[in-house]
């Protein structure tokens, strides 16, 4: 269970995943921070917390600016206290050829796929070891292991938010720190669809995408452990949704209840167990 007012911090929650895991975490009781860089999306996300009784705040903010970050981290410790977790899930993602990629193109969706998860780790890293420990994660993909045409950049980032997970949760443990990332592990609607198009594409079109929410109980349930369980580590929602529909939040672990990648989840265990600091 999460811990009693646990604040939790998610990023690009105006719509789509970021949205559901936003709404999870303050159906579960937690305080939220959501935020995005789309006012007009932003205040349907807030219409959606707030009809849902969530303690929430919402702010603007632009995760490729380190300094937006720190200010955002401290206007959350004003309010509430404390921050258990970040969820870093803001992304640029235009699926474009390589050919039709500039430099500043480039350089735009690194700073808010990866360079994002460095701000938000930064910012949150000192208040997470006064405090005692916390949470971040990461949101990982298919992309995160194989590669797709126009994803260039995207594939790219997604590489380097498990390179960054598996690195620092190294250093984290000392700090009680967890750091892992978790994909949706199910079709889910495309991150590039506005909300207007979200309500005007199909039915059955929209039925065949996962519900956000539904899979937000995954962060939701890695957040209740304890930070020194699970760390640089990859998991799939929509294999812990099915698990906790099943056996619920407190089920028996094992590996193939939390992840489609079982086996590299125990390469990363063995890596960990024989890894000499």
């Amino acid at each position: 269970m999460l811990r009693k007012q646990s604040v939790a911090l998610v990023t690009g929650a105006a719509r789509g995943l970021g949205w559901g895991i936003a709404r999870a975490f303050g159906i579960a009781g937690a305080r939220v921070c959501v935020t995005d860089i789309n006012d007009d999306e932003l205040a349907r996300c807030t219409q959606d917390l707030a009809a849902d009784g969530t303690d929430f705040q919402a702010r603007r903010s632009d995760v490729a600016d380190l300094a937006e970050c720190q200010h955002l981290v401290k206007d959350i410790v004003d309010r509430w206290g404390r921050l258990d977790v970040v969820v870093h899930n803001a992304i640029y993602m235009p699926l474009i050829t390589f050919e039709a990629t500039t430099p500043e193109g480039w350089s735009r969706q690194l700073d808010v796929g990866i360079g994002g998860l460095f701000n938000c780790t930064h910012a949150a890293w000192n208040q997470m070891k006064a405090q005692g420990g916390g949470h971040i994660i990461g949101v990982a993909s298919g992309s995160s292991i194989r590669g797709y045409k126009e994803e260039i950049a995207y594939c790219t980032i997604k590489h380097g938010v498990e390179g960054f997970v598996k690195a620092l949760s190294l250093e984290a443990r000392t700090h009680n720190i967890a750091i892992n990332t978790i994909g949706p592990g199910a079709r889910i609607k495309p991150s590039r669809l506005t909300w207007a198009e979200y309500d005007s594409a199909p039915a059955d079109l929209r039925a065949s995408w996962a519900d956000p929410v539904e899979l937000g109980k995954a962060w939701v349930w890695l957040a209740a452990q304890p930070p020194g369980r699970f760390s640089g580590y990859r998991f799939d929602a929509a294999k812990i949704a099915q698990t906790i529909a099943r056996e619920g939040s407190d089920f028996e672990f094992a590996v193939e209840k939390v992840t489609l990648y079982p086996d590299d989840f125990r390469a990363r265990q063995d890596w960990y167990s024989n890894y000499a600091d």
